[in-house]
């Protein structure tokens, strides 16, 4: 499983999606999330703005599968 480090304490499951590269823009993150196609922690989220922290392991609808961390 692929860890991806964030800077910040939080952020927006669509930034993390971003930040990633798992899109390219907000709109396609939008898709992807409000589509039930993104999971965090096993539950199917629908929220853009849901905080995702260190620890969070988010799937996407294919299989992929990341953890998040921290770069601090």
């Amino acid at each position: 499983m692929e860890e991806i480090k964030i800077k910040t304490p939080v952020i927006h499951l669509d930034q993390l999606l971003k930040w990633a590269n798992i899109v390219a823009s907000g709109g396609e993150a939008k898709q992807l999330i409000q589509g039930g196609q993104v999971s965090v922690n096993g539950q199917v989220e629908t929220r853009r703005s849901v905080k995702i922290g260190p620890g969070d392991i988010i799937t996407l609808h294919n299989g992929t599968k990341f953890i998040v961390g921290s770069e601090g």
